[in-house]
């Protein structure tokens, strides 16, 4: 990823005059490209009907785990099993993951929602248990570690409280550097922003925020959340019946914004920027600007359940350098490698890389080698706070 590259915005709307359906504009999609004339009415029915499947796709029911309230298939279900082997527990393959990062350095990268935390009813009130804060922040002192969410980067800074982390609010439109050498100093710590590609759509997504809020009012269990450059429609608590009418009432909305698109995730609507820019280039740019886009020598390890956790996973891919690890308990297709069945699971596997880290180093210690410690999260600062420069001043 070039970091000298101009603005990812795409700054000609001419060619996406109506709304976005899953991030491709809608005169380019099957309908239009048939080149048959169509009632406008009928190019809207069509938006809200695969905005709507799009929404049960994304969003099965399912059995509830009590304990993580998270979407959940039996082992002995067939279609499961044969899931598990496409993409298999990255606890029991966990050998095989430490074997092929053996001699590079670890990068870990997180979401949040339904990964440190459970996926609950009032996303407000998704808290970080004790124990997983203590496993995250044991992570972060042996290996670069950033939390990428949808959420707004301040809102998912308040859940995890931990300014070692690097973290990329906004599905990555929003990222600040570790705040861990400002413990001392709240405004320099509120100021260390890395790179905000979608900053001219402030202004747009505040308008649209208030625009969803009124169409939405009147649906029971529907919620609108301002995520800084993005606006989460939640449905989870909206009736089966009435899923349609979320899907028509956002769509309308969307017809007064053509420089915004809506796509899927869990029991959300998320509209956000047309830019060029997603998950995986947070996660591109966060790994070049902290010196670590060495495909030889750094393997960086990305936890997500969401739809927006794809374009990670597929980087890491096409990086053909490291793993991307699915958290589900239902056969998704997905460009994961492994998977963890929910936030406990992933505790667990964070757990054992410190465990498995340890071990080594007692062994590296007993053969006068070096240890490897929490000077590294210092160190790729002031490297990143060097390229995001440079950056800067190229761009000017």
């Amino acid at each position: 990823m070039d970091l000298s590259n101009s603005s990812p915005v795409i700054t000609d709307p001419v060619a996406i005059s109506q709304p976005l359906l899953g991030g491709l504009p809608s005169n380019l999609m099957q309908f239009s490209a048939m080149n048959v004339s169509v009632s406008r009415l009928k190019i809207e029915e069509a938006l809200v009907n695969g905005l709507l499947d799009a929404m049960k796709s994304s969003s099965p029911r399912r059995r509830l785990n009590a304990a993580f309230g998270q979407d959940s298939s039996s082992d002995e279900d067939p279609a499961y099993s044969s899931w598990m082997a496409k993409c298999p527990s990255a606890l029991v393959s966990f050998k095989q993951i430490v074997a092929s990062a053996q001699g590079k350095k670890i990068a870990v990268f997180l979401d949040y929602d339904g990964t440190l935390s459970p996926i609950v009813d009032d996303p407000d009130k998704a808290v970080m248990s004790p124990v997983m804060r203590a496993a995250v922040r044991n992570v972060a002192k042996y290996f670069p570690t950033a939390i990428v969410s949808g959420r707004s980067r301040n809102k998912v800074f308040e859940f995890v409280t931990l300014k070692e982390l690097y973290y990329a609010g906004s599905h990555g439109m929003d990222i600040m550097a570790s705040s861990a050498n400002y413990e001392h100093n709240a405004e320099k710590c509120k100021q260390s922003s890395l790179f905000q590609p979608a900053r001219e759509f402030l202004p747009m997504i505040d308008e649209v925020t208030k625009s969803l809020l009124h169409v939405v009012s009147g649906i029971e269990g529907a919620t609108v959340e301002n995520n800084k450059f993005c606006v989460s429609v939640h449905y989870r608590n909206v009736a089966d019946k009435d899923w349609e009418l979320v899907a028509r009432l956002v769509n309308e909305v969307l017809e007064a914004f053509p420089r915004l698109k809506v796509t899927n995730g869990r029991m959300v609507l998320e509209v956000r920027p047309v830019i060029d820019w997603d998950k995986g280039k947070a996660v591109e740019f966060l790994l070049q600007s902290l010196g670590l886009d060495d495909t030889e020598n750094v393997f960086p390890v990305y936890i997500g359940d969401d739809r927006t956790d794809e374009d990670a996973f597929k980087v890491l891919r096409r990086r053909n350098c490291g793993y991307g690890i699915l958290v589900s308990q239902v056969p998704k297709e997905t460009q994961a490698f492994y998977s963890l069945r929910d936030p406990s699971e992933v505790m667990e596997f964070l757990n054992f890389l410190i465990e498995n880290l340890e071990d080594q180093q007692e062994h590296d210690e007993d053969r006068g080698l070096p240890m490897i410690g929490s000077q590294c999260n210092m160190v790729s600062a002031g490297i990143a706070t060097e390229i995001v420069r440079n950056f800067k001043e190229e761009g000017s």
